[in-house]
């Protein structure tokens, strides 16, 4: 059955497809330069969207030179625009320069 063939409420918008099941726990890395701020301030950034985030699901790397930091945050999404909304808060942040 294609979309055309479903009635309104069973079509799904191209934009809200997505492969990931929800709820679920989804690691989100987020690079940026070497900064004794950088950890407190993306776990600010996601404890705006999600307020109960665990900073103990925080791994942390370093660059081999030092001069960059890795985070990989495993946060607990319900839905793919609260998702969406965590990912465009991180990624306009000034301190962050890559966000996976």
């Amino acid at each position: 059955m294609s979309q055309q063939d479903q009635t309104p409420s069973e079509q799904i918008p191209a934009a809200e497809e997505t492969l990931i099941e929800f709820p679920t726990d989804f690691p989100i890395k987020v690079m940026g330069e070497t900064h004794d701020d950088f950890t407190s301030e993306i776990t600010r950034t996601i404890q705006a969207h999600l307020p109960e985030f665990d900073t103990h699901l925080i791994e942390i790397r370093g660059s081999s030179n030092g001069k960059y930091l890795s985070l990989t945050c495993l946060v607990y999404v319900t839905s793919k625009p609260q998702l969406d909304e965590i990912y465009r808060s991180l990624t306009s942040h000034p301190m962050v320069k890559v966000v996976l």
